[in-house]
């Protein structure tokens, strides 16, 4: 196969067993030819561990020597296991079953529920969040929106670590786990939650394994069926592992071994649902004779960032950091990780969207570039920074790709044109398979330019045009092509979860950018209090954080940037320190316990911080109170305080930036966002002094936009003002 053939997206299925080896490492090659017996591979982040276990069980499968539908290979998210079904497909060995552990077991517990129980399975719940609601009122408990979500994952970890309710305290006492209300509370909220999920007949998630576990314990015909099925066993991410998912493979197994096992246990971050790395670090001990392989060679990130990576973990300290992996980059020389220090949050956040910008500009893919921060709550501030720059984002967590409501429709329209054939008179003048998937999708919104502004129109548009990219790569990867191949195509990416590529900044929280990785990140928010967080307090806790920041470096390929602000808004007190997992790595500063810096700022740039200095808080002109919600900030005043905006102005306003984004050919957020908009109708500017003055009105927009909205604000059109621009421009 030659890249100048086929697309990687696209790869021919390897025509042996052996051609499946072909362009694996040694250790990898290790890996894939383990084919009994215990094997445990303690994989570093970008090391090719799904490439390694993909190629093993499909080289097993190949070579006869395992049958497809005698593997189960398990792990903890959809989109993971869609990627795992996705590459075992295009190797040829589309028949094993992989899914997360939850979908595995719900689907034998369907299966042996009529069998061992009797009757229906009860209905699965959801989200438990509403009847653990009803449960604290039953129980006299007040608990607000946060406190409620706080007590709904604490019973789903006391059941993940099989606590029952009257346990619950004693539990959380001996393993000094901080609870968000009284244990005893908890206990009782608990209590109730599953007595009226039995009175109702309803499940949740965790009861899909509690449930499962029983039956095979308690009906080992059941389990006898299940072992005859599945011989072998390939468990990803084992550090995330929880003690009643292993119980679960623990009966899967029944009292064989062929079981390997893949993790690392520097990325454990999730303790806090009940995931322990014990499980990986005690696998020799449990199984003596296992084969173990470390896949050390980064394959993902530049010297720089694997250099600040093993930094990083260096000052570790625990049983997860005693079996750390130092990483060895496999890349070219790239850039060294940026470190910045703002004057506040709004600064941090508009000094990032710029970079970003100009990494766009660069040639750096958009879809290629993602902001991480540690809460969801920081996303808000990024979200108008992108806007404001003209830079289109996507927020991390939204609904799967092929579950999406336009992504459907477009299924449904290409199927009926495939059908149709030559017949379709929307096909008449399109020549070539990506030409018809684009005449097709234009009765579904797609268009040649993306719409003006962001939100469900813009998102709708993205999804059809990452199905146009797709039919694009198709083409290239199998020249002549039909539409009904397309859509074969489509359908086992949909039934694999192997969605394609939206295109747009990435905004995610540490956490739910695990598994992924971008060309250049930027870790935002590094502050003390925010990394490690706030209600971090044991030493086990901090240690979690720290891993945490490493799995976000490690989602970098080549740009890193990590930055800071001095305080939240401006004019804000400068109380903040850096976080101390930085110490000892950004320039000019000293490791813990050293006696003094070594030397002065080093490569730390300090942006805006005089330009920001000189100003007050920002202050509501309504009542006064201080601002730090950047949308406020934006209107100087609370959202709730009465605007005295000028209506027509502002409509006035929209119209013209339609008009000027149409020309400029950009979503109209890149001119002005809604917010800017009204901000402007309520100060009326009459000079560039007072529109510069209003936030979201840069030195580079006065530039291009001032002329033509100080015209309209005067009851011009802005129409000479525009033209005057671009011919300057």
């Amino acid at each position: 196969m030659t890249s100048a053939t086929h697309s990687t997206l696209f790869p021919q299925v390897p025509d042996s067993a052996d051609a499946i080896l072909d362009g694996l490492d040694p250790e990898q090659r290790e890996v894939a030819t383990a084919l009994l017996g215990p094997v445990c591979v303690l994989a570093g982040a970008g090391t090719g561990k799904t490439r390694a276990i993909t190629h093993r069980i499909a080289y097993g499968v190949r070579a006869g020597i395992v049958q497809p539908t005698s593997v189960l290979a398990v792990t903890f998210t959809n989109r993971a296991a869609g990627e795992m079904r996705g590459r075992l497909r295009q190797l040829g060995a589309g028949g094993v079953q992989a899914r997360t552990f939850h979908s595995a077991a719900l689907r034998q517990l369907q299966y042996f529920w009529p069998k061992a129980v009797g009757g229906d399975l009860p209905r699965l719940l959801e989200r438990k969040v509403q009847l653990v609601a009803e449960a604290a009122a039953r129980c006299n408990i007040r608990l607000d929106r946060n406190e409620l979500r706080d007590v709904t994952s604490e019973i789903e970890w006391a059941k993940v670590t099989q606590t029952v309710p009257a346990d619950y305290p004693a539990v959380v006492a001996k393993s000094q786990r901080d609870a968000p209300r009284d244990p005893a509370e908890i206990s009782q909220v608990y209590a109730m939650y599953e007595q009226l999920k039995r009175d109702r007949t309803v499940i949740d998630f965790e009861d899909v394994l509690l449930l499962t576990v029983g039956i095979l314990q308690d009906r080992h015909d059941i389990a006898d069926h299940v072992r005859r099925q599945y011989q072998h066993f390939v468990v990803d991410e084992y550090q995330d592992v929880s003690p009643l998912q292993q119980r679960l493979l623990d009966l899967w197994l029944g009292d064989r071994d062929n079981l390997c096992v893949v993790g690392d246990a520097s990325q454990t971050i999730y303790s806090f649902t009940g995931a322990t790395p014990d499980h990986l670090l005690n696998f020799r001990t449990r199984h003596p004779r296992a084969t173990v392989v470390k896949l050390v060679r980064d394959y993902r990130s530049t010297p720089q960032v694997v250099h600040l990576a093993n930094g990083l973990l260096g000052q570790a300290r625990g049983r997860a950091a005693e079996h750390r992996l130092e990483l060895v980059s496999q890349r070219e020389r790239g850039p060294e990780p940026a470190y910045t220090e703002y004057a506040d949050e709004p600064a941090e956040a508009e000094g990032t969207a710029r970079r970003i910008r100009d990494l766009i500009a660069a040639g750096v893919p958009a879809g290629e570039i993602a902001v991480l921060y540690r809460v969801n709550s920081q996303s808000e501030v990024y979200e108008q920074a992108l806007a404001d720059a003209g830079v289109p984002y996507q927020l991390r967590g939204a609904e799967r790709f092929f579950e999406r409501p336009e992504v459907r429709e477009a299924g449904v329209a290409l199927r009926g044109a495939a059908r149709a054939g030559g017949n379709d008179s929307l096909l008449d003048d399109a020549q070539g398979l990506p030409a018809e998937v684009r005449a097709v999708l234009s009765t579904k919104g797609w268009r040649s330019e993306p719409p003006a502004g962001s939100g469900a129109v813009r998102d709708r548009w993205e999804s059809l045009a990452a199905l146009v990219r797709l039919a694009e790569d198709f083409e290239r990867a199998r020249p002549g092509a039909t539409l009904s191949d397309l859509v074969a195509e489509l359908d086992e990416r949909a039934a694999a979860q192997h969605a394609p590529t939206v295109q747009g900044v990435t905004l995610a929280s540490l956490h739910s950018a695990k598994g992924l990785e971008w060309d250049a990140v930027f870790l935002v928010g590094l502050t003390e209090g925010m990394m490690p967080i706030t209600y971090a307090k044991t030493d086990e806790q901090i240690e979690e954080e720290r891993r945490l920041l490493y799995v976000g470096v490690t989602r970098a390929r080549f740009h890193l940037s990590l930055s800071w602000s001095l305080a939240r808004s401006p004019g804000g007190r400068s109380g903040r320190r850096p976080s101390r997992f930085l110490n000892g790595l950004r320039p000019g500063s000293a490791a813990l316990g050293s006696r003094s810096a070594a030397g002065g700022s080093g490569g730390i740039e300090r942006l805006a911080a005089a330009r920001r200095k000189r100003r007050g808080p920002a202050l509501c002109r309504v009542c006064g109170r201080t601002l730090t919600d950047a949308g406020e900030m934006k209107l100087m005043r609370c959202d709730n305080c009465p605007s005295d905006m000028d209506e027509a102005l502002y409509e006035r306003l929209r119209d013209w930036r339609a008009v000027r984004a149409r020309e400029i050919s950009q979503p109209a957020y890149c001119v002005f966002t809604d917010k800017t908009l009204m901000a402007i109708a309520e100060a009326v500017p009459g000079s560039e002094g007072e529109l510069a003055g209003i936030p979201g009105v840069g030195a580079r927009k006065l530039g291009r936009f001032g002329g033509a909205v100080l015209d309209i604000c005067a009851g011009g059109d802005g129409a000479e003002e525009s033209a005057e621009a671009d011919e300057e421009v």
